[in-house]
């Protein structure tokens, strides 16, 4: 390893053929030194090899593979922490909650498709989820009651907000609609597979018939909203899909398209009840909504309220 290089979460992952939580879960122990870029941490290289080092020398120290375990559950070591998946903000502040009310708190920064593959096969506890499904015009339920199938769950609303294009400050090339993205003189940067935004985009224009080969920048992809907003402001590209929040942040202007829902989902279970209770009690809190109103873009009128709850 080079000293002084640094690595994301997801390459230390890879290096040490563990998951991302696993690492994750050794940054907030302490045992894994790292630091924040934006939204990403990322390890120093000569902190990674000292982990290893050290590991090596603990006689005790049961191996990290623990990725082909049959029974696809949580690795030892996170089985008593809420993982939550997603990348909103208002999700941090729902795991500080969370860790106020004695619940060990851990992150996963999927999107919300691969969140929801992860819940069906047992490695995270809290999802959130804004999937627009273009047959139904319905956010969410048409996605979890497939992917979920066979499990018993409670879907409740986070937040309402704004979802629609970045484009330049002026929007000088005039970009409103879902079919201005196949104009030739257009070139969008894209979301990754499997993320809400990339969702939305890929149903708008499946429903109008278009083809992603007519779409210039189809393939060029970012990790998220901000990502995509920053690309639009430096030129990179015409246009991206995003929520408002983060136009703000790199002054480019946001043209409004349509109110999606982020929600949660919670699988239920006799273990899951006390932590079931505590989401309630907290997203129903007047403090709770207070602190997610003071963030731009974000309706809370609907916040903590049962979307759908199978029996």
């Amino acid at each position: 390893m080079e000293e002084n290089r640094s690595y994301t979460t997801e390459e230390v992952s890879k290096l040490l053929r563990v998951s991302k939580l696993t690492v994750y879960d050794l940054i907030n122990k302490g045992e894994l030194p790292a630091y924040q870029v934006g939204r990403q941490k990322r390890i120093d290289a000569v902190d990674l090899e000292q982990y290893i080092s050290r590991s090596k020398n603990i006689k005790s120290h049961k191996p990290l593979n623990r990725e082909n375990r049959q029974d696809h559950k949580l690795e030892p070591s996170l089985q008593d922490a809420v993982i939550i998946s997603g990348q909103d903000v208002t999700l941090d502040i729902l795991a500080n909650y969370l860790q106020k009310e004695g619940f060990k708190s851990l992150r996963d920064y999927n999107g919300s498709l691969n969140s929801l593959i992860s819940m069906y096969n047992g490695k995270c506890t809290i999802v959130s989820t804004h999937l627009f499904d273009g047959d139904t015009n319905e956010y969410n339920l048409p996605f979890i009651k497939k992917i979920l199938t066979g499990r018993s769950y409670i879907v409740i609303r986070l937040v309402s907000r704004w979802a629609g294009f970045y484009v330049k400050s002026g929007n000088p090339k005039n970009i409103k609609t879902w079919e201005d993205l196949s104009r030739p003189d257009i070139k969008i940067v894209n979301r990754e597979k499997g993320a809400g935004a990339r969702v939305l985009l890929d149903e708008q224009i499946r429903i109008r018939n278009m083809s992603p080969k007519a779409i210039q920048g189809y393939h060029n992809e970012e990790s998220n909203h901000l990502s995509v907003a920053t690309a639009v402001a430096q030129g990179l590209a015409d246009v991206g899909v995003g929520i408002e929040k983060e136009a703000k942040i790199v002054n480019v202007d946001f043209i409004p398209l349509i109110q999606e829902h982020y929600d949660l989902v919670i699988l239920k279970s006799d273990e899951q009840e006390s932590l079931i209770q505590t989401m309630h009690k907290i997203l129903n809190s007047t403090e709770f909504k207070n602190k997610i109103s003071c963030i731009e873009g974000y309706d809370t009128t609907r916040t903590g309220s049962v979307i759908f709850e199978t029996l």
